[in-house]
């Protein structure tokens, strides 16, 4: 033990013996407001002592002194229970009030926000930024492994537990859309379900089409037909990575890939990304239509069409939008 520890220690030993012969005067000082006049975060680490609890109280002006706090943490028993981790604590807070606190471990709440239709490179990535939390990922997520939601966290968790906790959300949510799926789909596993709900969260960010596109991509399995869906093409040539940065090409579509739908048949070998419980369930429970082509209607959202002549029809009218906005941003025609 240090000669500062030494001297907080009996100095500590000392004030325990004075409060205990002032009861009154000791009582007034652990219930009286405190210094802080705004609220304040304090990060107290873990593995801290009662000394540098204290001492750490003190410097952020959370408490008038130290010593008083440590006797009467002493005093009161609370010392034993005293939890680590980041507090924000209010104006004028008493010695009782931080006791209370911490014993009770109320620290500060995080949020962290998986959107839906990332790729796990880009969940990973997003950890990574998170200041509060702790450790490196240890090993790459597997795609469509996580699932997008709002977690809470606290100072110092890990980035693994949380990388944890978004697969164990994902497989619940897929066995349970998975167990009440429409009868006769063409699913032979949950993770085939799951790769063409990837693509669906990735074709529309409309909540209320995606039962209809899933109708349309589970039509053209069913036909025989190719996927052609422009997400797949862009996983292929980005590898996971994310968003391509520009427009789809001819040559794009001629890429030789497993993930590429306008050359491989079928699905993919696996999700393109994390998709949200939507989704999911619209994928297992889908809209039943005749539709077997969509094309974007220039207003956020598709226009279905059951032949190819009123397809192209579609496509013509989309042009004509995209012309007329002078742009080459937006949805590629073949779909």
């Amino acid at each position: 033990m240090g000669w500062g520890l030494r001297i907080f220690a009996g100095t500590l030993a000392l004030a325990v013996a004075v409060a205990g012969g002032v009861g009154v005067w000791g009582y007034q000082r652990y219930s009286a407001p405190g210094p802080l006049e705004q609220p304040e975060t304090v990060i107290i680490p873990r593995g801290s002592g009662l000394e540098a609890i204290a001492i750490t109280l003190g410097d952020s002006g959370v408490i008038a002194s130290p010593l008083v706090f440590a006797a009467a943490a002493k005093l009161t028993g609370t010392f034993r229970d005293l939890k680590a981790g980041e507090y924000q604590f209010p104006a004028g807070i008493s010695i009782d009030g931080v006791l209370e606190q911490m014993r009770q471990g109320r620290t500060v709440v995080h949020r962290f926000t998986v959107p839906e239709g990332l790729t796990s490179a880009q969940v990973v990535a997003l950890l990574a930024r998170e200041s509060g939390l702790t450790g490196e990922i240890a090993k790459p997520p597997k795609e469509g492994s996580l699932l997008p939601e709002t977690y809470h966290f606290s100072h110092g968790d890990s980035r693994n537990t949380l990388i944890e906790r978004m697969q164990a959300a994902m497989t619940q949510i897929l066995a349970e859309a998975w167990k009440n799926r429409d009868p006769n789909l063409p699913f032979e596993t949950p993770q085939q379900a799951l790769t063409l709900a990837s693509i669906v969260e990735k074709e529309t960010g409309i909540a209320a089409e995606r039962p209809k596109v899933a109708g349309v991509f589970i039509n053209r399995l069913e036909a025989g037909m190719k996927l052609q869906s422009d997400p797949t093409v862009i996983y292929a040539l980005t590898d996971g990575g994310g968003e391509l940065g520009r427009a789809l090409t001819r040559n794009d579509w001629k890429l030789e890939s497993p993930y590429n739908t306008y050359v491989a048949a079928g699905l993919p070998p696996g999700p393109i990304a994390n998709p949200g419980k939507a989704s999911i369930q619209a994928v297992l429970k889908p809209e039943h239509h005749e539709f077997v082509y969509f094309v974007a209607d220039g207003t956020g959202g598709h226009v279905f069409a059951k032949s190819l002549a009123d397809h192209n029809r579609n496509v013509a009218k989309w042009r004509e939008v995209q012309q007329s906005r002078q742009s080459d941003h937006g949805e590629t025609a073949p779909e």
